[in-house]
């Protein structure tokens, strides 16, 4: 296999430390860039290739951006820092779903509003027979789901996410103390 000489800069010095460590020595004082790639060039086939794709694949995406250091958060915070990180998310979440909550319902109430004037004064006129037909294929389609048992993927994301609750007791206590704080704001 060949390849070409590689570029000054970072790669040279990276293959100066690696040749220095594959051979055991202290690393030899380089002085031009033509004696490194010298260098480079006498030790093709020293190296050992490291495929990160594969190590990447191989890794959960929270080890990916966190580190391999990234457990429990009870594990690396103090009590008093996880209950405050819990309770400012917690209560921004809670803020959030207020605002959020509260457009929702003043959208839905304002176009149900605006639907029964609409009948009332003979804009739309509603097939009460057709509503009640659709209603009752409704119901019908719920007594099926519920005795069909859950799939095994909900069960594995309800196993995750339980874990997830023993695991940050704290977190999770500060954030739901935190939302209804937020909620009630």
């Amino acid at each position: 296999m060949e390849t070409s000489a590689p570029r000054a800069g970072s790669q040279s010095a990276a293959m100066t430390a690696r040749h220095s460590f594959s051979y055991g020595a202290e690393t030899p004082q380089v002085s031009s860039r033509d004696q490194l790639v010298e260098m480079a060039a006498s030790s093709q086939g020293h190296f050992d290739s490291l495929d990160l794709a594969e190590l990447a694949k191989k890794q959960p995406w929270w080890r990916k951006l966190f580190g391999q250091e990234s457990g429990p958060s009870a594990e690396k915070y103090s009590v008093a820092t996880q209950l405050l990180i819990g309770g400012v998310t917690g209560w921004c979440t809670g803020f959030i779903f207020q605002k959020v909550g509260k457009l929702a319902a003043t959208a839905v109430g304002g176009g149900f509003f605006l639907l029964q004037i609409a009948n009332h004064t003979g804009y739309i006129k509603v097939d009460w027979q057709r509503v009640e037909k659709d209603m009752k294929k409704a119901k019908e389609q719920l007594k099926i789901r519920k005795n069909n048992p859950i799939s095994t993927g909900v069960k594995s994301k309800a196993e995750e996410v339980v874990s997830f609750v023993k695991k940050n007791v704290l977190v999770t206590g500060g954030f739901f103390g935190g939302f209804l704080l937020g909620m009630a704001s």
